[in-house]
């Protein structure tokens, strides 16, 4: 069960607005590879608006996301596509609804 999460922040720089969503698209396929986390969106709120949230059961896990391969591809990109640093907010889980 999540308890654990994390909220990041997107703004993407004029004209990477697709690289942006493109970026996250490509982010599933890492996330996939994670155990640990169990619930992961790459969302569009507005034109230049993105966001990543993600959910983990235990801290241990959302620690090894914060260390892996996801989080290193969005520092990597993050002067190239975004207007400002990703802005990373730890979160706890009050409720939440999962299939299965």
């Amino acid at each position: 069960m999540p308890k654990y999460a994390l909220y990041v922040a997107l703004e993407a720089k004029p004209g990477k607005e697709e690289a942006v969503a493109d970026f996250l698209r490509q982010g599933q396929a890492l996330v996939e590879a994670e155990p640990g986390t169990v619930a992961w969106f790459g969302v569009r709120l507005g034109p230049t608006s993105f966001a990543i949230f993600d959910a983990f059961p235990t801290q241990s896990a959302r620690d090894a996301h914060l260390s892996g391969k996801v989080a290193a591809a969005l520092m990597e990109k993050a002067a190239e596509l975004f207007a400002v640093p990703p802005a990373i907010q730890s979160a706890d889980v009050l409720a939440f609804r999962l299939p299965g």
